[in-house]
């Protein structure tokens, strides 16, 4: 099985930032790819932006281009999802979740954690 844990959300005004991070544990060898996921857009949950667990190919929504960069630690096998210019709109609970492909659908992906709550406030 594979763990993981959200942290990081928060209270944060519109044009600030966050930073979420995803602690991964258990059978890490069964993750190709950690990804973070949102409510929204007729979906259960969105995807937002994903990484391969190698780190060398990453996706984003468009809706979070050029404003979100997601990142991971290795040696700690942490993912992190830094999100700059936040807006309203990006007030949603975020989920983590790890799948054995990169993928934007939530289907894909078999492990996923608790979520952090981040409000947006204008």
């Amino acid at each position: 099985q594979v763990q993981l844990e959200e942290s990081g959300g928060g209270l944060v005004q519109a044009g600030g930032s966050l930073r979420l991070s995803c602690t991964v544990s258990g059978r890490t060898e069964r993750i190709y790819a950690v990804a973070w996921f949102r409510p929204g857009s007729g979906k259960p949950r969105e995807f937002v932006s994903g990484i391969t667990w190698n780190g060398n190919r990453r996706d984003y929504v468009d809706s979070v281009k050029g404003r979100f960069t997601i990142s991971r630690d290795d040696a700690k096998n942490m993912v992190y999802l830094q999100m700059n210019n936040l807006g309203l709109e990006d007030s949603a609970v975020y989920y983590c979740a790890a799948g054995s492909s990169l993928e934007t659908g939530y289907w894909y992906y078999d492990f996923w954690g608790q979520g952090t709550q981040v409000t947006v406030s204008s």
